[in-house]
């Protein structure tokens, strides 16, 4: 076996023009990720035709090469042991920064925060699912229980689990923006956590008019910053660049005690009168706008968002969902955005196996059986670059197929408790209500059936193997 990865990454080499034409080595848990000189000299089809490849692509800065989960590994040893030099993910981030134009560095910015902030976000939605599937009275009933049987403790216990990360979300996000910009990623906690602070009134009771605003200068109104993004990030984003400049200027005998003070001193007085109501305001504008999408009747956001979601996922902007889809889940606890994109996963997966199962080449059936397995996992990397768009009809087939279930998700309005999860695991979103449960595993056998019948039928054939 390794004989026979030595000679893939010795032809992956070659391929790329070269051990001369690779500055460094580093992988993730499916890609090889190559840092190029000159990527005019790789043989895009040459690295293609190598065993065990399921497709290639250059993206920020990278040439990216899909392997697998468990392969990648073993490949990327090979790689370093004929010579490329290794680096981190963490070191070819930083190379990587300093490429493509504003909006791309921006949007791996957007990446690099709301990233780590995800596996909580995931938790908390799986808690949500779950406090749902134990508290419906057919799931009492088999246990001869009543919703009347549960206690008020077992619902605060369920309270904690699924509220918590929401009622400290702007903490989690200037946490991880001063840990993305150089600062004190402990000052960016603390920061966060004076955005709501109990002693401000609740964001959402004012917003019911529960609460009233406190007012400062008697024109001001200050209130809590519960379920904001953009306000922490902003308050995060100049946090860390003023303790930065705070630290090259006062005296290292000083600096323990003024530069934290005066951090937080100044950017909480900034976040609470200035940044946070004209960033509440832009994202509200922001929300709305997306909102209006979300809500189109007659399925039409279904028909708009599953059936282009994939192209975004291209393009790479899909960085940007991360903050529309946590201030619906911190606004009300429920993700309608979830569904229609599951539909466009799913569906790239059914393009995919289609091909895999219509195909008579064996290396094509082994590379879009386990490409579309991967999709029903929620990872379409593998079959968008390695099989569909490579031959082009069936992409467009998934997007149809996208588009078909992302419209019969919007028709029945069906919300996820959670997200970044989807296909086969996003069914832990649905578990709160049978029925919803349900018409989630129909939005998956239409997007996917979709794709099928159409990649089946009019999306591949052996002959493109020849062209």
């Amino acid at each position: 076996m390794s004989d026979e990865n030595r000679r893939i990454a010795e032809e992956l080499i070659e391929a790329i023009g070269g051990k001369e034409n690779i500055d460094t080595a580093a992988h993730c848990a499916t890609r090889l990720r190559l840092m190029v000189k000159d990527k005019e000299k790789i043989d895009q089809e040459k690295v293609e035709e190598i065993d065990k490849v399921k497709g290639a692509f250059y993206n920020s800065g990278q040439y990216q090469v899909i392997f697998g989960t468990g392969t990648v590994n073993r490949i990327h040893e090979q790689v370093i042991g004929l010579g490329v030099s290794e680096s981190s993910k963490g070191e070819q981030k930083e190379e990587v920064k300093q490429q493509g134009n504003k909006f791309q560095r921006l949007l791996r910015t957007f990446g690099d925060i709301f990233v780590p902030i995800i596996p909580v976000l995931v938790a908390t939605g799986l808690f949500m699912g779950f406090r749902g599937l134990v508290t419906q009275p057919e799931i009492l009933a088999l246990f001869g229980l009543t919703p009347d049987s549960i206690s008020d403790n077992f619902l605060l216990y369920t309270n904690v689990l699924t509220d918590t990360a929401f009622a400290f979300l702007p903490a989690l996000i200037a946490w991880s923006t001063f840990r993305v910009f150089g600062g004190s990623p402990v000052i960016g906690i603390v920061l966060g956590l004076m955005l709501v602070n109990p002693a401000l009134p609740n964001a959402y009771d004012v917003g019911s008019g529960d609460a009233e605003p406190l007012r400062f200068l008697e024109f001001i109104p200050v209130v809590g910053y519960q379920g904001s993004v953009i306000p922490a990030f902003i308050a995060g984003f100049l946090g860390a660049k003023l303790e930065k400049w705070l630290r090259n200027r006062i005296p290292e005998a000083l600096d323990l005690i003024l530069t934290p003070f005066l951090t937080l001193l100044i950017m909480i007085t900034a976040a609470l009168f200035v940044l946070g109501p004209i960033f509440s305001a832009v994202e509200a504008g922001i929300m709305a706008g997306a909102s209006f999408v979300l809500e189109l009747p007659f399925g039409l956001s279904g028909l708009i968002i599953g059936g282009l979601h994939q192209v975004i996922v291209i393009t790479g902007v899909h960085h940007l969902f991360n903050l529309f889809e946590i201030r619906l889940l911190a606004d009300n606890g429920l993700n309608p955005f979830n569904a229609l994109i599951t539909a466009g996963i799913a569906a790239q997966g059914g393009a995919a196996l289609a091909v895999g199962l219509k195909t008579k080449s064996a290396k094509l059936k082994a590379l879009a059986l386990p490409s579309s397995l991967s999709a029903f996992l929620g990872i379409t990397e593998p079959a968008i670059f390695g099989v569909n768009l490579r031959y082009g009809k069936p992409f467009l087939m998934g997007l149809a197929g996208g588009a078909a279930g992302g419209f019969f998700a919007a028709l029945f309005n069906l919300e996820a408790t959670g997200m970044a999860i989807t296909v086969i695991p996003g069914i832990l979103l649905y578990i709160g209500e049978l029925n919803t449960l349900l018409l989630y595993g129909i939005t998956n056998i239409i997007a996917i059936g979709v794709a099928f019948a159409l990649t089946w039928a009019f999306g591949y054939s052996d002959k493109q193997l020849n062209n």
